[in-house]
């Protein structure tokens, strides 16, 4: 969107009332293809150009967003947000960020955007070669479908404040999943994953054949009993057990006082040698971006080092509020205020492969997936549905289901061990984890 075009409803929403403003706009172009049992199943095409504006009126705030951009809809957007902003609750930690935090052009250029575009016909050929693979491994019966698909977006924000920033971004991904086994004794396996770069994508067969080596070896999953044992996070679910911590970490549930970890800034949170990176400037990265959503300049934190909790991510409410300053850690789509989130978020590996921690826990569960998470906020009490595999004497014995894994998030934090098979598949990303002696519930 034209950087005149966001710059005119800032300049109209200061003529109409507002003391502070800013626009946002994103165009977003995407095309996505999903056959099933080697028939096209659904083709999705998304075209869209929306527009978002928050003002300040005083201290009392408001946003709108729409997708009609002409000059009539942007008037009357513009006189709605006003008006509501006027009607609004003062907020004393409201405002725009302050200018001296600002980023200044011109920016980095984070390699985000890959202009091919491939056709409806060559991501169709990618998806079949997806889900054919899987569908060929052994013991696959049946299949929920291979998909393929690309996007790109372009994001512009203007402010009253003096900022003006604009990037674009592109995304690929391919995925299959089937399904193992009949009747009862049925298991469903995936694999995927997500590329800013076409060329940086796996091979769609490859793809496939995990898919279909993933469900093949969950047949047979039987249940346990309860026990407590040393439980590794294959590196593809771990970051479910990181998530909670930048939950706790982030500004305004620290400023709420409704975090397990607000008293502990500065702290020895997990065992030395851990350490959790954020890295807004990593090149083609999944969270990338050379600002954050307030224009703030952003930068590379060490949000563990060395086991020890440095610092909260926030944006410019929350920091106020906390008599500290923005993290450029500002998060928000077209409606709404800001809110705070990481960008390429990191788990740094250890020494050990994951066999190698399956052999110093001797015996233990490997969990592959897991579902229903239940965490106490104010105290870090957390607890998990999962399926995986146990092991003993260090290698896979027999797959695992309808299970449960519990404990507090300070101890399980202060135990846990970094295996060395860190993959980047996503905009956060961990190695396995061992933690020791977790609760397992089981029948």
């Amino acid at each position: 969107m034209e950087e005149s075009l966001l710059a005119d409803v800032v300049a109209a929403a200061l003529k109409a009332g507002a003391d502070a403003a800013e626009a946002v706009g994103a165009e977003r172009r995407a095309l996505g293809i999903n056959v099933r049992l080697g028939e096209l199943e659904e083709v999705e095409r998304e075209e869209s150009r929306d527009l978002g504006v928050r003002v300040f009126v005083g201290q009392r705030q408001a946003t709108v967003s729409g997708s009609d951009i002409s000059a009539e809809a942007r008037a009357k957007l513009i006189e709605r947000a006003v008006a509501m902003a006027r009607l609004a609750p003062e907020d004393p930690y409201g405002g725009l960020a302050p200018k001296d935090r600002l980023a200044q052009g011109p920016f980095a250029d984070l390699d985000l955007y890959d202009p091919t575009e491939p056709t409806p016909e060559s991501l169709e050929e990618v998806a079949r070669i997806a889900e054919d693979a899987a569908r060929a491994m052994p013991r696959i019966t049946n299949s929920e479908g291979g998909s393929a698909s690309n996007s790109s977006t372009h994001w512009r924000l203007v402010t009253s404040g003096g900022f003006s920033g604009v990037y674009r971004a592109s995304g690929f991904s391919v995925g299959a999943s089937v399904v193992a086994g009949d009747g009862e004794a049925m298991e469903s396996g995936y694999d995927g994953r997500s590329t800013r770069y076409r060329a940086d994508l796996p091979d769609a067969h490859a793809i496939g054949q995990e898919a279909g080596r993933r469900a093949a070896a969950r047949l047979g999953a039987r249940k346990i009993d309860s026990t407590t044992a040393a439980v590794i996070f294959e590196n593809r679910s771990a970051m479910s057990l990181i998530s909670p911590l930048i939950g706790a970490i982030a500004g305004p549930s620290i400023a709420r006082g409704t975090s397990f970890l607000k008293d502990k800034l500065h702290q020895q949170i997990f065992a030395k040698g851990v350490n959790i990176t954020d890295n807004p400037h990593k090149l083609r990265g999944l969270g990338s971006s050379p600002f954050d959503d307030e224009g703030v300049a952003n930068r590379a934190w060490s949000l563990i080092e060395d086991g020890v909790l440095t610092t909260w991510i926030m944006n410019t409410s929350s920091a106020k509020q906390l008599g500290l300053e923005t993290t450029g850690h500002a998060s928000r789509g077209l409606a709404g205020a800001p809110g705070v989130s990481t960008t390429n978020l990191t788990l740094e590996p250890g020494t050990r492969t994951q066999a190698e921690l399956m052999a110093d826990a001797g015996q233990g569960l490997l969990i592959t997936s897991m579902f229903g998470p239940s965490l106490n906020g104010n105290t870090g009490d957390w607890s998990v549905g999962c399926a995986g595999f146990w092991f003993e004497n260090g290698e896979m014995a027999y797959p695992v289901a309808e299970i449960t894994v519990a404990g507090n998030l300070i101890d399980i934090y202060g135990r846990l061990v970094p295996g060395s098979d860190l993959e980047f598949r996503g905009s956060a990303n961990s190695p396995s984890l061992l933690v020791d002696g977790l609760a397992i519930a089981g029948r």
